[in-house]
């Protein structure tokens, strides 16, 4: 019997070790003393409260503080469908998309182009030149990574604004009420849609959830809402929900951005890839220690600037390697990226599971003596095969998979 409880506690240890991820409390606004009491207004009435959780009952949450009841929908608008429509269902092929090709789109939501799908993420590009829209967006299906290629501007969520710049990702919880206003329409976005919660890496962690002093990056490099904006508002209000990519449009009766306080774990944050610290050696590191993100179906790494292998006859190219069980994903964000030639900005690599890649031809030779890199880019690597759209094929040279032949 004490056995049995030995090992109950062990699970139960490691699963609340895997759903720690915000390892610190943040709050803004005014809360009352004591959760679910009563909370009044200076009118002497009430303010709403409304659990923000993850996992059921059993994840990251917070309390929020509503000055009106979040659930008078006024209006529901016929839902249409965003699905992608699937070009290659089961790949076998080395692709390069040319992400800067994807056409720049007014409307935020409308600029989404999905690329690479599978049942656990849904990788887009984004390139939106309105300023800012007249209506809220909710993803239901899952957590949004979007890393900011170029454009700056503000991430107005219901439970406080962040500030982003180019090289930001921001992570954003699903459920999360939001909207973005740029600064420019010059704007390029890499977003990465994830189908179960992502995390800061485990192996970073301590079972407390703190970042631990060997991790690359640690909790003052990600930045949590600042300016809380509390509207209390009646009117017509157009939140745009994503549901089993379905978009379904509410009115509801009160502005969304209504909260007066709210503390808790879950909530969105910035963390800036120029704010990874990378991990070298005397010898080339595997792709791990650039990861940066993870959830449990895929990973997320940054490849930053950084001083190459120091043992006097290291190679600093990557050896090849066979992707035998994961399809990796690149996406070149700037600088000359060692391993690959004629290689430009916002340019996607696929390299699919069960075959090898490697350096192409010449760039090991090149990377021999040299002592530094400045190369930039996001990876994805996914534990399930990736599916490529129509609009994914409509980027493709076409010629990548062959672009290993000596000439």
């Amino acid at each position: 019997m004490l056995l049995d409880l030995f090992s109950v506690n062990q699970k139960l240890s490691v699963i609340c070790t895997k759903i720690k991820d915000m390892p610190f409390y943040h709050k803004l606004g005014k809360i009352p003393h004591k959760r679910h009491t009563t909370f009044k207004k200076e009118n002497g009435k009430f303010h709403y409260e409304e659990l923000f959780g993850t996992i059921g009952f059993d994840g990251m949450a917070s309390l929020l503080y509503h000055l009106q009841r979040p659930t008078q929908v006024k209006e529901i608008k016929e839902g249409y469908s965003v699905a992608p429509e699937i070009a290659v269902d089961k790949n076998m092929k080395a692709y390069l998309l040319k992400g800067f090709e994807a056409p720049k789109v007014a409307d935020h939501l409308e600029s989404r182009i999905s690329i690479l799908i599978n049942n656990d993420l849904n990788i887009m590009l984004s390139a939106p030149t309105n300023l800012e829209e007249n209506y809220f967006y909710k993803n239901t299906d899952g957590d949004e990574v979007i890393f900011v290629h170029k454009g700056t501007g503000t991430l107005r969520t219901f439970i406080g604004n962040i500030k982003f710049k180019e090289g930001d990702y921001l992570v954003i919880p699903r459920g999360m009420i939001y909207t973005m206003k740029f600064d420019s329409p010059a704007n390029r976005l890499f977003i990465v849609e994830s189908y179960t919660p992502v995390y800061t890496p485990k192996r970073y962690r301590n079972h407390f959830g703190q970042l631990l002093e060997h991790s690359p990056y640690c909790e003052r490099d990600l930045r949590a809402p600042e300016e809380l904006e509390t509207h209390d508002e009646q009117g017509d209000f157009s939140i745009k929900i994503k549901k089993e990519h379905m978009i379904h449009e509410y009115t509801y009766a009160s502005h969304p951005f209504d909260v007066a306080g709210w503390d808790g774990y879950n909530f969105p944050y910035a963390f800036s890839i120029h704010d990874f610290e990378p991990i070298t050696g005397r010898v080339h590191q595997p792709p791990p220690v650039h990861q940066t993100f993870e959830t449990s179906r895929f990973v997320i790494c940054s490849f930053c600037p950084r001083m190459y292998d120091y043992h006097p006859q290291s190679i600093p190219a990557p050896y090849n390697h066979s992707n035998i069980d994961s399809d990796e994903v690149l996406y070149y964000v700037d600088g000359d990226f060692m391993s690959r030639n004629h290689v430009e900005e916002g340019y996607i690599s696929l390299h699919p599971a069960g075959i090898p890649h490697g350096p192409h031809p010449g760039a090991m030779e090149r990377s021999i003596g040299q002592t530094k890199t400045d190369e930039l880019a996001v990876m994805i690597d996914t534990f399930a095969p990736l599916k490529l759209t129509k609009a994914a094929i409509a980027l493709s040279d076409g010629k990548y998979h062959k672009s290993w032949l000596e000439h």
